[in-house]
């Protein structure tokens, strides 16, 4: 009887470097250290029909069993780094939020140039060729200035002094403004949201919140937190991209969202976002046959104690126009953790 055996003498194919803790999985059933072996016999007979193939046969199976035999350093763990940068975002993220609601509330005139100011840094967007969008360019003076940019620089110097007070405290680096100014949008419309409660409350602003917080929409902006790492444009994005809003005709403003990818439920749900007087641009927006049926519902919606459909499609369309053309950066705003020098603790 002839005999072929082959024993694995490489190194693990799969070499990683061991953990600095072993888990209780991993010290229970350990990896066995013992060589992996493969023998094909036969007989003496039929010897003239062992060859190649029955050798590479067997090298296969050795390599595969060392595969599988190394195969759980693959099984994936909860990353500690990754937890504790997704609690740094949060937890900035929660900080920006604080100071421009107090910026937005001792401010709230400046409430429809926000909405405004976000909407035309993300107009600028070009579907074609995918640049512009919500990147910040708007805090040029090229193009602040421009005229459908008219009455927004207030908004801009609002949020220039929160940029100062929220980089002050930020340990990832400064806020971008891309984020930031999207991030205003936020605050503002939840500003909105929370003081129609508040007058269905017959101005009674705990009884206000209890509503907004029972039955309002907040739960819906999971999404758009998660679109946080937006990223800077070095320059201006170009000229013509975005309407005066108070002066285009409905039809323009249709093509316009068309152009970045939107249609008339959108046009007529952020309403809000084109110009100071929601009710007017309401009513020009009414005088179309494409459009007048979602005015008419979410007027409706703004009449009930929830406002769902007002409010989670506003949500919705903000969202999606937020990120248009970014690649979210999901580490934006991390940093290294201070270990701790065990050596020099007293105890």
């Amino acid at each position: 009887m002839g005999m072929v055996s082959f024993i694995s003498t490489i190194p693990s194919l799969l070499t990683l470097p061991a953990p600095a803790t072993t888990s209780p999985a991993i010290s229970r059933y350990p990896i066995p250290s013992s060589k992996i072996c493969c023998k094909i016999e036969a007989d003496n007979d039929s010897e003239d029909q062992f060859g190649r193939r029955d050798i590479l046969k067997c090298f296969g199976a050795t390599i595969g069993m060392e595969i599988i035999a190394s195969s759980s350093t693959f099984v994936k763990e909860a990353n500690a780094a990754d937890l504790i940068q997704r609690r740094q975002r949060s937890e900035f993220q929660s900080s920006i939020k604080n100071t421009l609601y107090t910026a937005i509330k001792e401010n709230q005139y400046l409430i429809p140039s926000l909405l405004t100011l976000a909407l035309n840094d993300v107009m600028t967007y070009d579907k074609p060729t995918k640049s512009g969008g919500p990147n910040g360019s708007i805090r040029f003076s090229e193009e602040i200035n421009r005229p459908e940019n008219k009455g927004l620089s207030a908004a801009l110097f609002l949020l220039d002094d929160a940029k100062k007070e929220i980089d002050s405290y930020s340990k990832g680096g400064p806020v971008s403004y891309a984020d930031l100014i999207q991030l205003a949008a936020q605050s503002a419309l939840k500003s909105t949201f929370l003081a129609s409660a508040i007058r269905k409350c017959g101005g009674n602003e705990e009884k206000g919140n209890l509503l907004y917080t029972a039955y309002g929409s907040n739960g819906q902006w999971g999404l758009f937190d998660r679109q946080f790492g937006r990223s800077d444009a070095p320059d201006v994005d170009p000229k013509g991209r975005v309407p005066q809003w108070e002066k285009a005709s409905v039809q323009e403003m249709k093509d316009k969202f068309t152009a970045t990818g939107f249609g008339p439920r959108q046009l007529a749900v952020m309403s809000a976002f084109l110009g100071p007087d929601q009710l007017a641009t309401e009513a020009l927006l009414a005088a179309d046959p494409a459009v007048a049926p979602w005015v008419t519902k979410y007027q409706r919606s703004r009449e009930t104690v929830s406002e769902t459909d007002y409010q989670v499609d506003l949500i919705t369309a903000l969202t999606k126009m937020s990120s248009l053309g970014q690649q979210i950066d999901y580490e934006a705003y991390t940093y290294p953790v201070q270990r701790v020098d065990l050596s020099k603790l007293k105890l």
